[in-house]
């Protein structure tokens, strides 16, 4: 009878022998298997006291953010309770490289859905029921089927880890109704601990996530969600395109990297434009056929300095360490979504860029999407809010890092220093007199226009339309000549994203004014503006304070033939690079250069099955490498 097993050896993918090592239920084994499994030396964050709670029975709500080591919460666990751990992971494109990552550390891991055929399916079953997987990734929509319930009644489940928790929300920005109905695990299996994790949400969706996963009696764990080796910049103005094209050039025209746009057709257009500019560039949207989105995910994660040009179906679980940097062409919904999204960028703790650029123009299309989904009010409400937060964090003349940390209850003492404002603070100017005119001018027009209108009627234009409108009759027509239109245009998206004007609902991007706009109108409060930003300046290159390794030049050579060879053995494997080491483990080797199996097992991610599997190559070339 053909095995599980064979199957694996069969298709070239590495699968461990199933007589697995079964270690005594305990912290000291915890660390054990930290040490000779995966390679590192410490735990970090939360992970220990997380580890503890699941092994001692317990149920866990983890908020960890991305590359904080999310995933050694729930695999250690797995690894030493008895049975399989079952991980429901919300995108079937990402099951196979988290499973890979797993087989090549020595792990029994698999993965159940639609991608495997039906011997597939049956030999991954049946070793299920055999005990012979460590940890089994599905998919919420599979997992709720009668099917994988009566397999998993049959079952010995170690534990259940819900990956990209903040699903469950309806207030989140990657709501699953699936998700919802994860309760059922609390039902039918009251006596298997469960850990749902997240690496972004607010007070709201935590609440959500408790009550819809039935989590009241699990114990929670909060992270710092400081990313300090990310340096924030955002700004608006014109020629987006170009901008980030400047940005890529001066600081990372080699690497890996991520453009997220708003629309499939901006996405396509955006892609090919890089690709005429000499980037390898891939676009990625749910509009492209699955077999070229997946061709162009694995390209990314496989291949080193590609970008990936895409929309926000995009990323969720994305594991590749080194991308430099996350690009945003247009405006993100929701705090939550620009951290998420920004997050992709620097896993590794290396130095990484969350840039974007954004104009009016996406504020009204955000709108607008909100107005015309059938959505319900209560729900608007809420995503109209969302996003005047997000406004609110790109018109901040103070630190972004700390506004972006104390949306999510965490205070920062100090300016971080790593963000376009603590790096060039923005420049402001007492606006009082302009908004009043601003506002006034709105109001003398009937608040049934949008910005452009308006803003003619200031510079008192001889314009048809305001004739015909009869406008020039108007106390407001004319009084704006101090400024010019783009200036205008500016005040304009302040005073919206500051919520003292509002886009009517019409579709028409006609404003209101709100209630916000009184005082300041009556002359009862004042405003501080930013100037409209001039030609963007290449920021300082102040990095994060986190410690990394800085190559010396003469490592520098070492270090490139150290990622050459991890390329090669990567595809003879049939995985990313990464997935051999990463780069920070070939920076620490090349610095380090150990000349023995000893040595190398004291670096950073080097287990005991990476280190019976590809030490002696790398030693032999870092040994070649030597001086004379």
């Amino acid at each position: 009878m053909t095995t599980y097993q064979d199957s694996c050896e069969e298709t070239g993918v590495f699968l461990p022998d199933s007589r697995h090592t079964v270690h005594p239920v305990n912290m000291a084994s915890a660390r054990q298997v930290l040490n000779d499994t995966f390679g590192y030396h410490d735990f970090r964050h939360h992970q220990s006291d997380i580890i503890a709670n699941l092994l001692e029975g317990g149920d866990a709500l983890v908020l960890m953010p991305t590359g904080g080591g999310k995933s050694l919460c729930f695999q250690i666990p797995a690894l030493l309770r008895a049975g399989t751990g079952i991980v429901i992971s919300p995108l079937i494109a990402l099951m196979q490289d988290q499973v890979d990552a797993l087989r090549q550390l020595g792990l029994r891991a698999a993965f159940l859905n639609s991608t495997l055929d039906g011997r597939s399916r049956q030999m991954i079953e049946q070793a299920l029921l055999d005990g012979e997987l460590d940890l089994l990734y599905i998919a919420p929509e599979r997992l709720l089927t009668a099917h994988m319930q009566d397999l998993l009644q049959r079952a010995s489940i170690s534990l259940f880890a819900i990956d990209e928790a903040h699903c469950v929300s309806q207030w989140g920005h990657d709501f699953r109704k699936e998700y919802q109905q994860l309760s059922v695990l609390a039902e039918r299996y009251p006596g298997v601990p469960r850990i749902a994790l997240t690496a972004t949400a607010d007070q709201r969706t935590r609440a959500e996530i408790i009550e819809q996963l039935r989590l009241q009696q699990a114990a929670v764990f909060i992270n710092s969600f400081d990313r300090p080796n990310i340096r924030y910049y955002i700004s608006e103005g014109r020629n987006p395109r170009e901008r980030l094209w400047r940005f890529i050039q001066a600081e990372h025209p080699g690497d890996a990297g991520i453009v997220y746009c708003l629309s499939r057709n901006k996405v396509e257009q955006v892609a090919d434009w890089l690709c005429g500019k000499g980037r390898v560039a891939l676009a990625y949207h749910a509009g492209l056929p699955e077999r070229m989105r997946r061709e162009h995910q694995q390209r990314f994660l496989q291949e080193d300095g590609v970008v990936i040009v895409a929309t926000i179906a995009f990323g969720m679980g994305i594991d590749k360490p080194d991308v430099r940097f996350v690009a945003h062409l247009n405006l993100p919904k929701s705090v939550e979504a620009y951290y998420q999204e920004t997050g992709r960028a620097g896993r590794d703790g290396q130095p990484a860029d969350a840039w974007m650029a954004y104009n009016l123009q996406d504020v009204i299309m955000l709108r607008k999407m909100m107005n015309d989904s059938d959505a319900d009010d209560c729900f608007k409400r809420v995503s109209s809010h969302k996003l005047e937060t997000m406004l609110g964090l790109c018109d901040l003349t103070s630190c972004r890092r700390q506004a972006l940390l104390a949306y999510f209850n965490e205070h920062l003492d100090e300016p971080c220093g790593n963000c376009d404002t603590c790096l060039e603070p923005p420049r402001t100017w007492d606006a009082t007199e302009a908004a009043q005119k601003a506002l006034s001018c709105v109001f003398r027009t009937g608040q049934r226009f949008g910005v452009n209108y308006v803003v003619e009627v200031l510079l008192g234009k001889e314009d048809a339309r305001i004739q015909r409108n009869g406008h020039q009759r108007a106390t407001t027509f004319g009084i704006g000549r101090e400024h010019n239109a783009t200036e205008w245009r500016s005040i304009f998206r302040q005073l919206i994203a500051q919520a003292y004007l509002d886009i009517d609902p019409d579709g028409h991007g006609s404003m209101q004014l709100t209630e916000k706009a009184r005082p300041l109108l009556r002359g009862e409060a004042r405003l501080q503006l930013r100037h409209q930003p001039g030609p963007e300046k290449k920021a300082r290159r102040e990095r994060s304070s986190r410690p990394v390794v800085e190559l010396q030049p003469d490592d520098q050579s070492l270090f490139e033939a150290l990622r050459a060879h991890r390329l090669q053995l990567a595809k003879q494997q049939g995985v990313p690079p990464y997935v051999i080491f990463h780069d920070s483990t070939l920076v620490e080797m090349a610095a380090r250069r150990p000349h023995s199996e000893a040595e190398l097992r004291g670096i950073t991610g080097v287990g005991e099955t990476k280190l019976d599997r590809f030490g002696r190559s790398f030693i032999e070339l870092i040994a070649a490498h030597a001086d004379p």
